[in-house]
């Protein structure tokens, strides 16, 4: 994964170095790397923060050998992406739903997205990570419109074991998100995973259909499933949903697939909010907490 990124990176750093360091040259080195980011799916205003924070601390510096150069710039241009990843307040979603349990409080969790995403397969990861540890959970079919979509969630539900809540299709997909929290509540279930429809950001009846099931449901937590193939995309339609319902956080699937890691880098930066799993494969496991360090690892050798 990443392996577009990388490679440019590394092509950037190695001509950021091939010459003594002064602030002229430097400031040659951090626009090639501002091209390179952008290139690669990298918001603009995102590389440019990095950029920016990669110089500042390059400055100042000394010229000595060549290596010694490469590897400052390659640590404080780590230090700059692992600053742009971490959000201000980290969140941990086995956490915050053992909090809630230790209440005797039930946590619904919404899922939203575009059309196209993995957005169910992506809840059907969550409830057997959930499921692994100990919690019990209901999910709500509140994709009313796509046909074959309850289908597809039952059949996830069958394999795991878990019980689905759910109405026909062209139902009023706030209702079914309602009833299945009110169930989860009178019998004590932990969890309750809301599936929605796809929709795109632009289409303003879907996207008040959304807030109408934030409304009524009022799940504890909005989390955007984004994929991160669609390159800048995701991060307009992030920005979208956010402005739309104040998602908390995100989920970003195909993963492994992304030769750039352009939209990892954004959302964080751009929302304000977490990415909280990254989707690295097809089967239930492979939902992998999004980790920072592992992520910056992979774009840039230390």
């Amino acid at each position: 994964m990443f392996e577009k990124l990388r490679g440019a990176l590394d092509s950037a750093i190695t001509k950021a170095i091939t010459k003594e360091l002064t602030e002229k040259n430097l400031a040659d080195a951090v626009w090639n790397l501002q091209l390179v980011l952008i290139q690669n799916d990298v918001a603009v205003e995102v590389a440019e923060h990095i950029c920016d924070l990669t110089k500042s601390k390059m400055l100042g510096q000394r010229a000595g050998r060549l290596e010694k150069t490469e590897r400052l710039f390659k640590q404080y241009l780590i230090e700059s992406v692992k600053e742009v990843l971490t959000p201000e307040k980290p969140f941990d979603l086995l956490e915050f739903i053992a909090q809630r349990k230790a209440d005797s409080e039930t946590t619904a969790i919404m899922l939203v997205g575009v059309n196209g995403t993995g957005k169910t397969t992506t809840l059907a990861k969550i409830a057997y990570m959930l499921k692994k540890s100990g919690y019990s959970i209901v999910i709500a079919a509140g994709d009313t419109y796509r046909a074959g979509s309850i289908e597809q969630l039952q059949k996830h539900a069958d394999t795991l074991g878990i019980r689905v809540i759910k109405q026909d299709y062209g139902s009023d997909a706030a209702a079914v998100a309602y009833d299945a929290v009110a169930h989860a509540k009178a019998k004590h279930i932990d969890v309750v995973l809301i599936d929605t429809a796809g929709r795109m950001q632009s289409n303003k009846n879907l996207i008040n259909e959304m807030r109408k099931i934030a409304r009524v449901a009022e799940p504890d937590l909005k989390i955007f499933v984004g994929d991160a193939l669609a390159g800048n995309d995701v991060l307009s339609q992030a920005k979208e949903f956010h402005e739309a319902i104040e998602i908390d956080g995100a989920i970003l699937t195909k993963v492994d697939a992304d030769p750039s890691g352009g939209a990892a880098l954004s959302i964080t930066f751009v929302t304000g909010r977490p990415i909280i799993f990254v989707g690295i494969g097809q089967t239930y496991e492979d939902l992998r907490r999004f980790d920072p360090e592992w992520f910056t690892s992979r774009l840039v050798d230390a």
